[in-house]
């Protein structure tokens, strides 16, 4: 796919993982949509993206745990851009590690609201607009805990896991459609979303997330006959 003036929804924009996804993604010269709930940071990377080369950009203040304000930004996005093209569902939380009866019941909601239902939700209000083009792609950004399984992470690699199927039916249902699916399962990053949480990891050891959004950029400017489905990356 040819980036330019490619309208791009990336939930989970405003900082981590989604910020460094939307620079490189400004550089191709794409329309941004990016999504997340702290306005001053939306707003940041709103003009770090015009900065650096954006043919739009927007930042839209959307808890994608909540189906009505999911439905109104995809929304907002097609009326503002005359369309989607991509949706990069990015946005995830964590929760500290520890045995199932240590997660407070609210943090256990939070996190598969966040990280699965809201994923699903926002795909499923953005999928009639994608449908429309002859091409679009849905990239999942999901975590190596999608695929294994590790100790103290049960609500959050149930999450993962959920999201890991979703990608895999949801690939087979578009199959006719002209929607290409994909699903990236990265290893820790050195992000603060283990500090947001309360947590401290050692990050140093991780993937850094400019070098991951390098390869979300990759994916996704391949050609419809060299889409790669499934990648996996480790440090």
């Amino acid at each position: 796919m040819d980036l330019r003036k490619k309208r791009i929804i990336v939930t989970g924009g405003s900082d981590g993982i989604g910020r460094h996804i939307c620079l490189k993604l400004a550089a191709t010269g794409a329309s941004l949509a990016i999504l997340g709930r702290n306005v001053d940071r939306l707003d940041r990377v709103e003009a770090e993206c015009i900065a650096a080369g954006a043919a739009e950009a927007i930042g839209i203040a959307c808890d994608i745990q909540n189906p009505e304000a999911t439905s109104s930004a995809v929304e907002k996005v097609t009326k503002t851009f005359g369309g989607l093209d991509v949706l990069i569902n990015n946005a995830g939380i964590w929760h500290k590690t520890g045995p199932l009866d240590t997660i407070p019941p609210e943090m256990l909601q939070a996190t598969v609201q966040t990280n699965l239902t809201g994923l699903m939700q926002i795909t499923q209000a953005a999928l009639p607009a994608l449908r429309a083009n002859d091409e679009s792609i849905i990239l999942n950004v999901v975590s190596k805990s999608g695929v294994v399984a590790q100790a103290g992470q049960s609500v959050y690699t149930a999450t993962k896991y959920g999201v890991r199927g979703f990608t895999e039916v949801l690939k087979a249902d578009e199959e006719s459609s002209g929607v290409r699916v994909g699903g990236i399962y990265q290893s820790g990053t050195n992000t603060d979303m283990f500090a947001k949480a309360g947590e401290e990891v050692p990050n140093h050891i991780f993937t850094e997330p400019d070098d991951l959004a390098d390869v979300v950029v990759f994916v996704l400017s391949r050609p419809p006959k060299l889409w790669i489905h499934d990648i996996r990356i480790e440090l």
